[in-house]
């Protein structure tokens, strides 16, 4: 297969999906913010979406910069069968039968007092040069990275001067993605690829085989590693204003944006394996 950083061409609508393709659909990965969720709110379309995925047999699993607190409570309480986070710093399932919580971190290092006091240092380079930046309000509840707002609740920050937060840390030689509300950095080798390679692992499956069968949906750079890992995949439409930055392009794109194109997409999908979507989950 020709691997998805090769493709120069347009994503095609999400109509297109084929239906072979939804029919052994085994898993779909989904970025939380502006993807599942519109203006910071999960319409109800969008966790009733989730519902109608798992009712049809297929595991929906969160893949999201948002942090280690955050996932704790999505793998409880969503309809989920796990959730990747901090850009794939660990993954989190929940086995409600057992009532037992398995956490898996991409590098057993990441939350040690040495990285902390170098990421802060970063963070406070960033903040002091770049003004309108400020932490992240979730930034508390985080292990292994830190969250510069631009945009979440702070007014939105100018291109030139995220494009200025962008190369501060690169100049710092940390690793750094840009989400539609935060940018996101930290050390160590890890992504949201990454993430989800080692949360199939230890569910037993094969990264080989799972690829096959999943799609990913996203919205944002930071989902970039994921539209190049995965044999298949889909953006929301907002992602329109970053595709010629981009290397690695979603294979398929939703008419509409946030939260109504994850409700899209699910109906595309739903449709094509001959369900409709409604309130069995519910």
């Amino acid at each position: 297969m020709k691997p998805r950083s090769a493709r120069t061409a347009a994503p095609a609508p999400v109509a297109e999906l084929p239906e072979a393709l939804c029919r052994r659909l085994t898993h779909f990965f989904t970025d939380i913010d502006d993807t599942l969720t519109r203006d910071g709110l999960i319409p109800p379309g969008s966790f009733s979406a989730m519902w109608d995925l798992q009712a049809a047999g297929i595991h929906v699993v969160p893949v999201t910069g948002r942090p280690a607190g955050w996932c704790d409570h999505i793998a409880r309480m969503w309809p989920v069968a796990g959730v990747v986070g901090e850009n794939g710093a660990f993954s989190y399932a929940y086995d409600r039968r057992k009532k037992s919580m398995t956490r898996i971190f991409s590098d057993p290092g990441l939350a040690g007092a040495e990285r902390r006091r170098a990421l802060e240092a970063v963070a406070r380079r960033v903040l002091t040069e770049v003004p309108g930046t400020a932490l992240a309000a979730d930034q508390a509840f985080r292990l292994s990275d830190i969250a510069i707002d631009y945009c979440e609740d702070v007014p939105p920050l100018a291109p030139e001067l995220l494009d200025q937060v962008c190369a501060i840390l690169q100049e710092e030689g940390v690793r750094f993605k840009v989400s539609s509300i935060h940018v996101n950095f930290w050390q160590g080798s890890f992504d949201k690829l990454t993430g989800v390679r080692e949360f199939l692992k230890a569910q037993g499956l094969e990264w080989e085989a799972v690829r096959e069968t999943s799609i990913f949906i996203g919205d944002s750079p930071n989902d970039e590693p994921l539209f190049a890992g995965f044999a298949h995949s889909v953006a929301v439409g907002s992602l329109r204003r970053y595709l010629d930055r981009l290397e690695a392009l979603p294979e398929f794109l939703t008419e509409a944006g946030p939260g109504d194109g994850f409700q899209e997409a699910v109906s595309e999908i739903l449709k094509k394996r001959g369900r409709q979507a409604g309130p069995a989950g519910r």
